[in-house]
């Protein structure tokens, strides 16, 4: 297949969806719509009106703190609802995260989020990517960054009791934190994506560290 006959990455784009009709089916602090709609189809026409539930949370900002100097990762450790059921416990370790409120930046998001929950002060901060967590049903769009700190400045707790936030803060090595990952001690998407991203991308970013041999 030459280069001109390779297909294209996404067939259809915003203008092929009809909606058909869309309702509020639940508003609390998060909002679930239900919609009626349907689609261009890849073999031509359109698909028969779908009803399809819509889980709406917003747009959230995730950011790895990464000390490059000690080579050491801060991470979060706090209970989460969404892992009652098929974890061996809903207290998960992850990276630190919020939801981005009406006229913050993402920047800001991390900046805070970072002091919020790890007391930890951000020096550069490095966009990696955004992803949608789970597209299936629900719209929210993460944007993930790396943020430098010093890991000395780590808290052992944080979190805004106003929220009924109770988080235990670890300071590990980035090779301490990648054995978690592959031994699935760190299963939640964002710390997943965000810790594979840094080992792709952490002597590009940090060149110094290939040349004294930190973190080989």
């Amino acid at each position: 297949m030459t280069g001109k006959d390779q297909p294209k990455a996404t067939a259809f784009g915003r203008e092929d969806i009809q909606i058909v009709a869309q309702e509020i089916a639940y508003q609390g602090f998060f909002r679930m719509l239900r919609l009626r709609l349907k689609h261009r189809l890849f073999a031509g026409g359109w698909s028969q009106v779908l009803t399809r539930e819509l889980f709406e949370r917003g747009h959230a900002v995730a950011v790895l703190p990464y000390d490059p100097v000690r080579d050491e990762v801060v991470l979060i450790e706090q209970f989460r609802v969404g892992a009652i059921e098929h974890t061996a416990s809903p207290w998960l370790l992850e990276i630190v995260a919020g939801i981005v409120e009406p006229g913050e930046s993402e920047e800001e998001v991390a900046r805070r989020e970072a002091e919020e929950e790890a007391g930890l002060t951000i020096t550069t901060l490095t966009r990696a990517l955004s992803y949608l967590s789970s597209p299936g049903g629900c719209s929210e769009r993460i944007s993930l960054f790396v943020g430098e700190v010093d890991a000395a400045q780590t808290v052992s707790h944080a979190g805004l009791a106003s929220e009924g936030e109770d988080i235990r803060v670890l300071r590990v090595s980035r090779a301490q934190a990648m054995a978690w990952l592959q031994a699935e001690k760190i299963d939640n998407a964002a710390s997943v994506i965000a810790l594979q991203w840094l080992e792709l991308n952490r002597h590009r970013l940090w060149p110094e560290m290939r040349e004294s041999g930190i973190g080989d």
